[in-house]
């Protein structure tokens, strides 16, 4: 493949300016999108070319798949970098790209069409050897189906959307009797939500954590992993804090966890970053759930441990590039992720609005990755995320206390943050004791 000279980024926030900083140390040009709800984001300075490609609403900016090739093609650029949301994982917009002979920094369209179906998704892992979450072979068609597949798995049970993700058309069904009720309030939400009311079933696991594996795979066969990353702290199925590594994992779990992901990545012929999702028990049993076709929010994290900058990786391996020997990937100490959103830190309702004042932490073994600056205004029309803390510590405890020592340095004044919450999280005592699954936050009361 020849090489890439310009990419343009097709998301906005804090991964645009992250992507840059990446792209601009490879020596080539960077292009950004922005809406008219972005035109005062501070990255338009930072890139090479910046273009406007519509109103501030996403469906007529980041979601508008002619505006955003035409700008592609009006600025020269050969590559694309999706980032994550918008249309990082939608497949029509990977064929086009295709058809305009722009590169998609990300899997083909077959691999993409594999996993998004999580119905589908789990019958592939099975046919890879992955294990999975004992549930119903493919889509439920009727009520009665449903109810005769879930006596066989046994409640309680989860009725997913087959189309699903963030925890919309999700429902926990304990007994026979709430099937009904439940199962169709799950698939109407999914319709509404994704425009698919298609539903599957799987067994409920009990106070589980949320392990994912980094995987990284080219055009040639091969697959790496980048670590573990424990993302068990969610509010509302919304990750909020992110580690790596898992220490819940001892070491032979840990070993096969990561040689599971990379067998199912060159199963399936998977080029660029992805990562595996797995429910993990108290026994150290773990089970997929899911495979995000794209980079993941909490990537940093991996970067940290591993001293692989992951967008790097992934252009390299858009230009027809190899990934490294696994034997060469080394990981060494703690990190640990905090999102910061522009929300209330005891409602988690959105706060939007000018930031008066923005100042980030630093020192050694401090990243921030952000677009937000003084007096910038946050926007109504988008994810509430505004950065991400990340630390790098010898091990867990030391992270911890960089964690905290940087939420004390991190002033943001005009609008309310999250910063408050997570400054109470690294004090909490079952955080610090690693004694805390995926439900935790449901019941917390700070």
């Amino acid at each position: 493949m020849a090489e890439i000279k310009k990419i343009l980024i097709a998301n906005r926030g804090e991964i645009v300016q992250r992507a840059i900083r990446t792209i601009r140390e490879m020596g080539k040009k960077s292009v950004v999108i922005y809406s008219a709800g972005d035109k005062n984001a501070s990255y338009l300075k930072h890139a090479d070319e910046a273009v406007c490609i519509g109103p501030a609403r996403s469906n007529e900016s980041y979601l508008n798949i002619p505006a955003i090739i035409t700008a592609a093609e009006m600025t020269g650029s050969d590559a694309i970098f999706p980032g994550y949301g918008f249309l990082s994982e939608n497949q029509d917009f990977v064929e086009i790209c295709r058809l305009h002979g722009i590169k998609f920094i990300g899997p083909s369209v077959e691999v993409m069409e594999k996993m998004a179906d999580k119905s589908k998704a789990k019958d592939e892992m099975v046919r890879a050897g992955v294990p999975v979450v004992p549930g119903s072979k493919g889509a439920i068609h009727s009520l009665e189906e449903g109810k005769k597949v879930a006596k066989e798995i046994g409640y309680p049970i989860m009725a997913k959307a087959a189309a699903g993700g963030g925890g919309r058309g999700m429902r926990l069904i304990n007994e026979e009797s709430e099937f009904d009720q439940l199962f169709m309030a799950a698939s109407s939400e999914a319709l509404a939500a994704f425009g698919d009311g298609t539903m599957y079933l799987e067994r409920f696991i009990n106070n589980p954590r949320h392990i994912e594996v980094q995987v990284v795979g080219d055009s040639h066969g091969n697959a790496i992993h980048i670590g573990e990353r424990d993302c068990s702290l969610q509010r509302r199925h919304q990750k909020v804090i992110e580690e790596s590594p898992a220490i819940l994992l001892n070491d032979e779990t840990r070993r096969q966890l990561h040689e599971v992901a990379v067998k199912a990545t060159k199963y399936l012929e998977y080029e660029g970053a992805g990562t595996f999702e797995f429910l993990a028990d108290d026994k150290q049993n773990f089970y997929f759930m899911e495979m995000n076709t794209r980079l993941q929010v909490e990537h940093p994290v991996s970067e940290m441990v591993s001293g692989i900058d992951i967008v790097e990786l992934m252009i390299r391996v858009a230009e027809g590039e190899k990934v490294p020997p696994q034997e060469e990937v080394k990981f060494r100490g703690h990190a640990i992720e905090c999102r910061i959103t522009a929300e209330d830190p005891i409602s988690f309702l959105p706060c939007p609005g000018k930031v008066k004042q923005w100042m980030v932490p630093g020192g050694r073994n401090v990243r921030v990755d952000s677009h937000v600056y003084t007096n910038y205004d946050v926007p109504p029309y988008y994810d509430s995320m505004i950065g991400k803390l990340i630390v790098w510590g010898r091990d867990r405890d030391k992270a911890i206390n960089i964690m905290k020592r940087a939420l004390n340095e991190f002033e943001v004044e005009g609008i309310k943050t999250t910063i408050p919450f997570h400054m109470k999280m690294m004090q909490n005592e079952d955080f610090k004791n690693n004694n805390y699954d995926t439900k935790y936050l449901e019941n917390y009361k700070g």
